[in-house]
Parts: C-alpha cells; structure tokens; sequence
C-alpha cells in the first residue's frame, strides 16, 4: 500500500501542474500587411512592446491577435506570445492598439421554444508588428 501512494503521490503532482497550466493560456495569430516584404524572424527577446506608436522611422509588417484562456493570465505570458508573433513577422516591437474585453462567442440553452442566449466574453489585444528603418 505504501508503494502503491508513493508512486500516486508525484503523478497526481503532475497531473495538477498540467492541469493548471492549461487554464493560463494564451491564444495567438498574426496576418502580415499586403505588400510588405517578407522579412527573416527575430530574435524573440529582443522585440520590444509599445503602448505607443513610436517617432522613429519604421514600416508596419501586420497585425498580431492575442486571446487569453482568462483573466488570470499574467501580463509576462501575453507580452512574451505577443514578441514570439511578431518576431515570426521579422519584428523589432509590437504596439499594442486593442486592449479590450468583447464578446468572442455565444452559446445558447433551453428548448427550441424558450431558448436563451448567453454571451462569451473574453479579452481581446491586437498589436501592429513594426520593423524600423
């Protein structure tokens, strides 16, 4: 009996460590801009996050969707999706344009003669990829 709970010991362990870190993630896409030159990757690390359109001279490579799973999320895990997207795009930042909680989805419940409609509500951030000049 004893072996039998040290070995459930660690796989429940496991199993709680995939199961939280399955509620905490984040849902990305990216669409590079028509006419855009199609650019080598960067380096993740090194692609910055703006709240605002910068000064400096710089072409916009396209638009990268972030959705995370919930608002627990932490903000680390939402940049760091948003830098590996826009890094696939040859980026050197993201501005972040669209930060907002809307509707992503319904579902609906009841019979066919009362059916009832409840919204989905998720958060929503979209960021235009940028390369300076």
């Amino acid at each position: 009996m004893k072996l039998f709970l040290r070995s459930l010991v660690p796989a429940l362990a496991i199993a709680l460590l995939l199961i939280g870190a399955g509620c905490n993630t984040v849902s990305t896409s990216r669409v590079q801009y028509l006419g855009v030159p199609k650019l080598p990757p960067s380096d993740p690390a090194q692609v910055q996050i703006l709240r605002t359109e910068p000064t400096r001279p710089h072409i916009r490579l396209g638009e990268i969707r972030a959705e995370p799973s919930s608002e627990s999320v932490d903000v680390t895990k939402i940049e760091n999706a948003l830098r590996q997207q826009a890094a696939k795009l040859g980026a050197d930042a993201a501005v972040v344009v669209y930060d907002r909680t809307q509707v992503t989805g319904a579902y609906v419940t009841g019979p066919w003669f009362g059916r009832s409609v409840q919204e989905i509500q998720g958060r929503v951030i979209v960021a235009v990829a940028i390369k300076y000049q």
